[in-house]
């Protein structure tokens, strides 16, 4: 069994997946006992191949890159990792990171010395080497009607302020999906990823797991790497929609019928008149008022590649 298990998904972003692997390597001490496993979540074939290319030019024994026939997500995808990881800890990392110091080996030794951490995240900086907002408080009706910095005014200690510079561990609602640290036995505990989630939401819902199991998220700001911020995920209007298809879905889950019925609402009358402003809008309106079902989601929207 390895100590750590690094999962990564690439999706049509080979070079992306190749600067970040590199980077772990080099940043990682050999005498961690470690393992990558590398999910290719049904990419083109030109950039599989340029994946696999580039994959043996980097040096390291323990890894493994598996490729998926179909698209199953963000989830879903890091779902497949974990059937290839054999280890303590679960690092699930974006491919459009690279580390700027030894994260793992930082927030190994973090969990290993405090029991009550049950997921932790590192401190990211833009790829201009900016501070990047690195924690968030748990999607809620509270946070979508009255916004974050209301919440941090009113109960500082339950919502951390986001856009201040930490010098040591704070315990926070859940940290970026870009980078968590977890135990294997936890994740393993409460069902991993919730695979019903496409796209969006996945760390929130996976951080309320866990914290209703006792295991809380903690800000690690000593482990630093770099976030080039939807590096490996187009902007569109589709992808807008996924993210209050999984909103409302994770509202439903975690807030009930009445937290989701606000939330709905609320969403309906703000892109009514967004709709009135940028007629694009028109679209995501009409979903909001059907309902945002998850069978609306891109998810139910995949095919499955021929081999």
């Amino acid at each position: 069994m390895f100590d750590i298990a690094v999962i990564l998904i690439n999706y049509n972003s080979s070079r992306l997946t190749i600067e970040c692997i590199a980077s772990v390597v080099q940043k990682t001490p050999a005498k961690l006992n470690y393992q990558i496993v590398v999910v290719d979540n049904c990419s083109k074939d030109e950039d599989y191949h340029a994946l696999q290319l580039g994959l043996k030019t980097i040096d390291f024994e323990n890894l493994k890159l598996v490729r998926s026939r179909i698209n199953t997500g963000f989830g879903g995808g890091n779902m497949t990792g974990v059937h290839y990881a054999d280890a303590k800890y679960y690092a699930f990392i974006n491919n459009d990171t690279v580390f700027k110091n030894d994260c793992l080996s930082i927030l190994k030794n973090a969990m290993d010395t405090n029991a009550s951490y049950g997921i932790t995240g590192p401190q990211a900086y833009t790829g201009e080497d900016k501070f990047m907002v690195s924690l968030d408080h748990f999607s809620s009706p509270a946070r979508e009607l009255f916004g974050r910095n209301v919440l941090e005014a009113i109960n500082p200690k339950m919502y951390p302020k986001r856009k201040k510079t930490y010098t040591s561990p704070v315990k926070v609602n859940y940290i970026p999906g870009s980078f968590m640290f977890v135990r294997a036995a936890d994740f393993n505990a409460v069902g991993g990823f919730d695979t019903n989630i496409f796209l969006y939401y996945e760390e929130t819902d996976l951080c309320k797991r866990l914290n209703a199991k006792g295991k809380a998220a903690y800000l690690i700001p000593e482990a630093e790497f770099i976030h080039y911020h939807g590096g490996s995920t187009e902007k569109s209007l589709a992808i807008k929609k996924e993210l209050k298809i999984s909103a409302l879905y994770v509202m439903g889950k975690h807030y009930g019928a009445s937290g989701r019925f606000i939330v709905h609402i609320y969403l309906i009358i703000k892109y009514f008149f967004s709709s009135l402003a940028k007629p694009r809008y028109w679209s995501l309106f009409w979903l909001l008022l059907k309902g945002a079902p998850l069978s609306s989601s891109l998810k139910l929207k995949q095919v499955i590649a021929e081999k």
